[in-house]
């Protein structure tokens, strides 16, 4: 008999490795904060599911998203005789991945069953699921806000024919959707769209709609279903001279529709997914809505998928908060664990703070959307204004909290091995796609002003102050400090002073979530996590500070610790994180 030998330490061992870990359950608040606004029974029959999920996102799901990374779709022209082909083809690790988002957990098709679940539902689900592939979650959107807006305003006839498909799903069976919006001569000056709709006539001598142009970037490029912005001949120029038109890439009678898929991009990030330039040669396509309006009905598609990238954004958030709280906690320098040290864990919350304001806010729009679809104007003005600023603050939070958690990492974070590298490029995404930040700060100025949206916001907002059973001295800071953003923005929204607008979004985003926060966190009673964030954000991003001012926060220690460590919060410690000059 020989002793056993046991091996060395080496290196490896101070590389702690996230692979396998259950994001649902290193993340307790998410699911306190669906039992909360789901109630318990809804969120009794949902947490299965998001527990099956969470513990896949970080294994199964994180190493076939890196394998689709690394492998991106690719376009065949032509067959090897000659034929038009036009067939992009997708890596086997994206295929199981669209298998999981619109098959197993249905989330195109969550919003348009015989029941639909709670949007809150959907968008909870997307938020664990793009924790592991961010790309697909594109296609995912526009698809389900394509089944939205072609509900609306389709014809009754075009929404029997495609919306099983849509709905559906069975991948032999399902029905992808698109947007194909921009063109090299517009961009986000959507008046100036150049393609043309002709009303011509068929071989059976029908009138059809048949599109001329070039789309210059188009996701998901080989969909089953695309919304297309054109215009008509004949039609005024700028926005009311553009109608909105649903193109299918197969006819009805198995033919392959007139248009080409040019090449496709080579993108930073969402490498995964298929994004390209597309030629339209007198595609057939149907009208959607009224001509003249086709703007004004795509904007509802724009406004959802905008909601999916602040959903997003705050996905990726929360997986590189994941990263680095895994790592901090495994890793050990200079003797102790990096968690313990007060500059790591200032770092931490400086993640912290835009993580969670992004998935208060996020949850707060999918409880709202169900009360704007049954009617509700005031609900509606909300979203109107909620959903460009989310789009606007969170997007851009993400591109920093993914670029720290890199840093946190250290070295390999660097490296594309690991997700850092994917998430960072990812992330920056967010901030170009359906508006760059200046468009969507300038729309969140013009829903102030021209809807009464934020009218709205206030009453919405100053009645959940009113009702939660704050301390007076939160429920004072807050209030007066919502009072100052609203009064910022509507002042620079009524000056036209565009070079202010971002900073005047900014506040009001971030005054917003803190209320959010606050409220949900004497909800959360006797943890009051939420609201020691809530005063942070108070503290952090929105009132004064003197740059040259070193002044320590006693209580701050112990309270970062418990935040980065999950521990509660008591009432007495979250007050004392209130700045002296908010009361």
């Amino acid at each position: 008999m020989t002793d056993t030998v046991l091996a060395p330490r080496t290196g490896a061992d101070n590389i702690p490795d996230s692979r396998g870990a259950d994001f649902f359950a290193a993340d307790p608040d998410l699911g306190a904060l669906l039992k909360l606004h789901l109630g318990d029974a809804h969120y009794a029959a949902l947490e299965p599911q998001l527990r099956a999920l969470g513990a896949r996102v970080s294994g199964e799901l994180d190493e076939l998203a890196a394998c689709a990374d690394k492998h991106p779709p690719q376009l065949e022209h032509r067959t090897r005789r000659g034929e038009s082909l036009q067939r992009i083809d997708k890596h086997p690790a994206y295929v199981a991945l669209e298998r999981v988002a619109f098959g197993e957990l249905g989330l195109a098709s969550l919003s348009h069953q015989p029941e639909p679940a709670a949007p809150l539902v959907k968008y909870a689900l997307t938020f664990l699921f793009v924790q592991a592939e961010f790309g697909l979650c594109c296609p995912v959107s526009m698809t389900d806000s394509l089944t939205r807006t072609l509900r609306r305003f389709g014809d009754p006839e075009l929404v029997a024919r495609y919306l099983p498909m849509l709905a559906s799903r069975d991948p032999d069976e399902l029905f992808q959707g698109a947007m194909f919006m921009t063109e090299q001569a517009a961009g986000s000056d959507v008046a100036r769209i150049a393609t043309r709709a002709a009303r011509e006539t068929d071989a059976d001598g029908n009138a059809v709609w048949r599109l001329y142009g070039d789309k210059w970037f188009c996701s998901n490029a080989d969909a089953d279903l695309a919304m297309v912005l054109a215009r008509p001949d004949g039609t005024p120029a700028g926005i009311k001279g553009l109608a909105l038109f649903l193109l299918p890439k197969t006819l009805p009678d198995g033919t392959r529709n007139r248009y080409r898929i040019v090449r496709l991009k080579d993108k930073l990030g969402t490498r995964s997914m298929a994004s390209g330039e597309i030629t339209l040669e007198g595609a057939q396509a149907y009208l959607i809505g009224e001509v003249g309006r086709g703007f004004h009905q795509m904007a509802d598609m724009i406004n959802m998928s905008r909601l999916s990238n602040g959903v997003r954004a705050a996905g990726l958030m929360r997986r590189a908060m994941n990263e680095a709280l895994h790592i901090v906690a495994h890793r050990e320098a200079f003797g102790r664990r990096l968690i313990d040290m007060p500059l790591m864990q200032r770092q931490l919350m400086k993640m912290l703070l835009p993580t969670e304001a992004a998935r208060s806010f996020f949850m707060q729009i999918a409880l709202l959307l169900p009360k704007a679809d049954a009617g509700d104007e005031a609900a509606a003005r909300c979203v109107r204004i909620l959903t460009p600023l989310i789009k606007f603050r969170a997007c851009r939070d993400a591109r920093r909290v993914t670029g720290d958690a890199m840093e946190v990492r250290g070295g390999i974070g660097y490296i594309e091995e690991w997700s850092d590298a994917r998430l960072l490029r990812d992330a920056h995404l967010g901030s170009i796609w359906e508006g760059t930040s200046n468009i969507v700060a300038l729309d969140v100025a013009r829903a102030a002003q021209r809807e009464q949206a934020l009218d709205a916001l206030r009453t919405f907002l100053g009645d959940k102050l009113g009702a939660a059973p704050l301390p007076d001295a939160s429920r004072a800071a807050l209030r007066r400090v919502f009072a100052r953003a609203c009064d910022a923005l509507m002042q620079v929204a009524e000056a036209g002073d565009d070079a202010l607008v971002r900073q005047a979004s900014s506040a009001l985003y971030y005054a917003s979530a803190a209320i959010l926060m606050a409220c949900e966190g004497v909800q959360l009673a006797p943890d009051y996590r939420r609201l020691a964030l809530a005063h942070l954000i108070l503290r952090y991003k929105l009132l004064p500070a003197d740059p040259l001012a070193v002044v320590p926060h006693a209580n701050d220690a112990a309270v970062f610790d418990a935040l980065l460590h999950d521990r509660p919060v008591s009432l007495d410690a979250a007050l004392g994180l209130l700045p002296e000059g908010a009361q």
